[in-house]
């Protein structure tokens, strides 16, 4: 069923303007994946992998929202995330000597998210391992081990990454936790950035743990470009960040204004006020 069936445009349609340097260089509606583009000027390609999951589970505004960046506690293992087109290809020195140019980046993203997403005034926290290796996946002080704990106390937790570039990689996307039905945020992420299948590779550790991983692009081409640049790096971690959020919430209920009470009817009572809230497609 093709998204454009299963989340109906609305008000709450978002437009994204991408600007750097002052330049628009995209324009990307998040309602409908006909209108997103599969290949995104700055993020690259999106993934293209078969997938049917659709997210309705209901999420609200006052979610507390666990932002994480991938890789941050497996450097120097299996598992240390994707140098970068740029160190690999290019010969490029790495970002910071301790980490993999994707850890790198997948930090400075995930502080770019959790300071726009406070900015709005949504509860957005954030978590780091003290150590940049912890070979023992469930750590109490591993991404999995705090995730699944926020997780279980009713938040949302999302994982940062970036994908490895080549002929390895697929592109931007979302790919839901599995410990519960997908959420209307993971259903708006997918509409914005791509949607992974339910359980791609088999389930990924962070998904079994209730950890959804948004993939923000290939580390290579045009973004791993403006990444790098100290002329477009700020306003282009903005930019993404400006976009996660976005879609985050995008998938919260909107905000609600108090209503003034009507004047009292002739039997001296006033009205209810009502509470409007975006409709989706129900099971």
């Amino acid at each position: 069923m093709p998204i454009s069936k299963r989340i109906p445009i609305s008000r709450r349609r978002l437009a994204l303007k991408l600007v750097i340097g002052g330049v628009v260089t995209a324009s990307l509606g998040l309602a409908t994946a006909a209108e997103a583009p599969s290949v995104d000027p700055l993020l690259g390609p999106r993934v293209s992998l078969k997938s049917s999951w659709i997210g309705r589970r209901a999420v609200s505004r006052e979610t507390p929202i666990l932002m994480l960046a991938g890789h941050a506690d497996s450097q120097k293992m299996e598992g240390s995330g994707t140098s970068g087109a740029s160190v690999d290809l290019k010969g490029a020195a790495p970002m910071d000597p301790r980490m993999r140019d994707e850890l790198f980046w997948n930090l400075r993203v995930r502080d770019a998210v959790v300071k726009e997403g406070r900015r709005r005034g949504l509860s957005f926290l954030e978590y780091t391992p003290p150590v940049l290796t912890i070979a023992n996946g469930n750590d109490p002080r591993t991404n999995w081990s705090q995730g699944k704990q926020h997780v279980e106390r009713g938040g949302y937790a999302l994982e940062i990454h970036f994908d490895a570039y080549g002929r390895d990689g697929y592109g931007s996307g979302l790919i839901p936790a599995l410990h519960r039905h997908p959420t209307r945020i993971d259903e708006s992420l997918a509409a914005s950035f791509g949607r992974y299948p339910l359980k791609f590779r088999g389930g990924l550790g962070a998904p079994k743990r209730g950890i959804s991983i948004l993939e923000i692009g290939k580390l290579e081409g045009r973004l791993e470009e403006q990444l790098r640049s100290p002329l477009t790096r700020e306003a282009t971690l903005e930019d993404i960040a400006r976009r996660i959020v976005d879609a985050i919430e995008a998938g919260m209920p909107p905000k609600t204004t108090p209503t003034l009470s009507s004047p009292p009817d002739e039997d001296g009572n006033a009205p209810q006020g009502k509470d409007p809230r975006t409709s989706f497609e129900g099971e």
